[in-house]
């Protein structure tokens, strides 16, 4: 009787081995498969996105090389970085909210005790800005001409502007 018990519990044993070996062994072919389709996933989400945000991006200074060489004179003396005008010309016309009647470059009167702030910026190319205004109340978009001058100073003009319904 004896014997049949150790029998018993060695064949349940080697069972026991085979079903673990053979359930890890599956499980790790498992969490392989599932990591190369979340990889792939991943990496298409990412394609996509890069290709949207290229696609965003198609109207701007940074990505627009015929507007990066209007700025490159030829001569090192009077070449302008655009690198370095973007932030200039945002901060120069931020700096225009500052302005007790509101922002004279969004092209719009103030309607109510709020004046009109210009909130967000986007320089398309070497000629052109859209920009976003609001009082908190009404909200909307300007396009705007800048030029830079000989002595490196920039001036805006209101080409069009959109005020939104409330």
């Amino acid at each position: 009787m004896k014997k049949s018990l150790f029998l018993y519990l060695f064949i349940l044993s080697v069972l026991m081995t085979i079903f673990t070996y053979m359930f890890l062994s599956k499980e790790v072919a498992f969490e392989q498969n599932r990591y190369k389709k979340v990889t792939t996933k991943l990496k298409d989400s990412l394609t996509s996105v890069t290709n949207k945000l290229a696609e965003a991006n198609y109207f701007s200074l940074e990505k627009n090389e015929n507007a990066q060489n209007y700025f490159d004179s030829g001569s090192g003396d009077k070449t302008i970085q655009y690198e370095k005008l973007i932030p200039v010309v945002t901060e120069k016309l931020l700096d225009f909210n500052s302005n007790p009647k509101g922002n004279p470059y969004v092209g719009q009167d103030q309607i109510g005790a709020n004046k009109f702030i210009i909130n967000k910026v986007k320089i398309l190319n070497h000629r052109w800005i859209i920009a976003d205004f609001s009082d908190g109340e009404y909200w909307g978009e300007v396009l705007l001409k800048y030029f830079v001058n000989a002595d490196k100073s920039i001036t805006f003009e209101v080409n069009q502007s959109l005020l939104y319904q409330k």
